[in-house]
């Protein structure tokens, strides 16, 4: 495939995302989950559009993001039409049917490990591109506890932040 038309084709998947998105999320949906694009293609074309300035790489803490900039947003307005339709409708299709699926992946931490007395600590986080929203450590008496913390995280997260904030900021 022409590189023209995969950096056009990767930055047709930013616009249709419309989140700053991981590396990691780029290889999951561009090379593993369709075939949009090749793994090495996908390395070589992402440094060239930062370098083009069509993304931009935003970082907070471990985690790093690139955003599609208003130059890139107006690179693929002019050119878009040279992606085949059959691939803009798969990726459009796609990317709404599964958006809220990466969004979470890529927003929600889980991590537990086991104490020297035998608990567990479980560490929970909701990040943006920019900040962390909202970090909680758990301590749990077993692993039995943690597993299913950890599980019920990412459907959990943003019922849990809404609550502690509506306790916490809006509660009387």
């Amino acid at each position: 495939m022409d590189t023209t038309i995969s950096k056009l084709i990767l930055l047709y998947v930013f616009e249709q995302m419309e989140i700053p998105v991981t590396t990691d999320t780029l290889n999951d949906m561009c090379c593993s989950q369709n075939n949009w694009l090749s793994y090495m293609t996908l390395a070589e074309i992402v440094p060239e559009l930062v370098d083009a300035r069509f993304l931009v790489l935003c970082s907070n803490g471990n985690n790093k993001y690139y955003k599609m900039t208003e130059e890139g947003h107006n690179c693929l307005h002019y050119f878009h039409h040279k992606i085949p339709f059959s691939v803009r409708d798969e990726i459009k299709s796609y990317v709404k049917k599964n958006r809220r699926i990466f969004k979470k992946n890529q927003e929600y931490f889980k991590d537990y490990f086991k104490n020297i007395d035998g608990t567990y600590t479980v560490k929970l986080k909701i990040t943006d591109p920019t900040s962390t929203k909202l970090e909680l450590t758990l301590n749990v008496a077993n692993r039995a506890e943690a597993v299913k913390v950890y599980k019920k995280w990412n459907d959990s997260a943003s019922k849990v932040y809404a609550d502690i904030y509506e306790i916490l900021i809006d509660g009387d």
